[in-house]
């Protein structure tokens, strides 16, 4: 069967030597063997994972512990390029978020799972807190009710401080009264990927880079995907359709493509359109703390939640490097084709330091 399965590979044309030579070399493909339809050919395979994120990676990496033959696909040059790498590397304790919401309880518990990855795996990180504040009496009622929502969720170790009992922790910052999250910390987000990257590796996961997922079709209850390599989609402009260079057929497909998602999801034919969540663009940018050789903060401060956001706040770095940001920027005109391919404008945004209020002395105003 193995024979059979190589000579058929073999048959392919060397342009998408990319793909193929990864399931001939790996024997991923599933006993079925590989055929054709109107000269792209097809293979069945077991799990695929778009997207090499963190989410990617750490799916792929579950999936191939359980057994499973695994083959991620990613349309850049190596793992963790998007918005996996452009974050605040902040680890949430799950307070936002509403009691008994999916995403409360999986924050509240991915904490916990993620603190023992890091600690049982040695990636950098560090549990140093974070502390919400209120700047206005206005603002009071509402840190209390943030308190209140946090320990809901089973957030523990939440104290409510006055703005004095804040300042001897935070010399810097001035605020009426802190709300002090201790089980808040950071990450080395890139430590985290590599970590995951190799731990799939190591347990047979077949990572094929510069290979972009251009749509699929549902046929006999299964989603085939059509895919491609990423230099042939350089000049799509969207005004023609995309040929797939090849079929493949899993038993299990996970979308994990980060901000191009939700555009991928919809390019897949008899996929209904209830099921794919709308996408709402936005954008932030950071300042980041120089010409000083000392870290002023020594905590994470965030201030009250605003819509849309957590409001722009202070993140530190393993290494002690202070950011501020990100501000957000709603955007409205996204094309489907930037989205699909990952094109998005990450300039910095001209007013973007009035989303600050910073003084020369580094006392923060939140």
């Amino acid at each position: 069967m193995l024979k059979s399965k190589i000579q058929s590979l073999e048959r392919i044309s060397s342009s998408l030597s990319v793909v193929f030579k990864i399931l001939k070399s790996r024997n991923i493909a599933t006993t079925t063997g590989s055929s054709s339809s109107n000269g792209v050919p097809k293979e069945k395979v077991d799990c695929v994972v778009i997207g090499a994120g963190v989410v990617g990676l750490a799916v792929a990496r579950e999936l191939t512990l359980k057994g499973r033959e695994v083959l991620v696909l990613e349309s850049a040059s190596t793992f963790g390029t998007g918005i996996s790498s452009r974050n605040s590397e902040v680890i949430h304790a799950g307070i936002y978020y509403p009691p008994n919401s999916l995403k409360a309880i999986l924050c509240v518990r991915g904490r916990e799972l993620l603190y023992k990855y890091c600690s049982e795996h040695n990636i950098p990180h560090n549990q140093i807190g974070k502390l919400i504040v209120a700047t206005g009496s206005s603002e009071i009622p509402k840190l209390h009710n943030l308190m209140n929502n946090g320990i809901k969720n089973g957030v523990g170790g939440l104290v409510m401080m006055e703005g004095s009992d804040a300042t001897r922790m935070e010399p810097e910052l001035r605020c009426l009264k802190a709300l002090l999250s201790p089980v808040s910390g950071i990450v080395d987000t890139h430590s985290l990927m590599l970590s995951l990257l190799g731990e799939a590796e190591n347990h047979g996961t077949t990572f094929s880079y510069n290979t972009t997922v251009i749509g699929g079709h549902i046929e006999e209850n299964r989603l085939s995907l059509h895919i491609s390599e990423t230099k042939h989609l350089e000049n799509w402009n969207g005004k023609f359709p995309l040929q797939p260079e090849m079929v493949l057929i899993p038993k299990l497909v996970v979308n994990s493509a980060g901000l191009s998602a939700p555009v991928l999801a919809k390019r897949f034919d008899g996929l209904r359109s209830a099921v794919i969540p709308p996408a709402y663009y936005a954008r932030g940018c950071y300042f980041t703390l120089s010409n000083t050789t000392i870290c002023p903060f020594k905590h994470l401060i965030y201030p009250l939640p605003e819509d849309g956001g957590i409001g722009v706040h202070v993140t530190l770095d393993l290494n002690g490097q202070v950011k501020f940001g990100p501000n957000v920027e709603w955007i409205d005109g996204i094309d489907d084709v930037s989205s699909f391919l990952n094109k998005f404008d990450y300039s910095v945004m001209q007013g973007f330091d009035q989303s600050f209020q910073v003084l020369d002395s580094l006392q923060l105003i939140l």
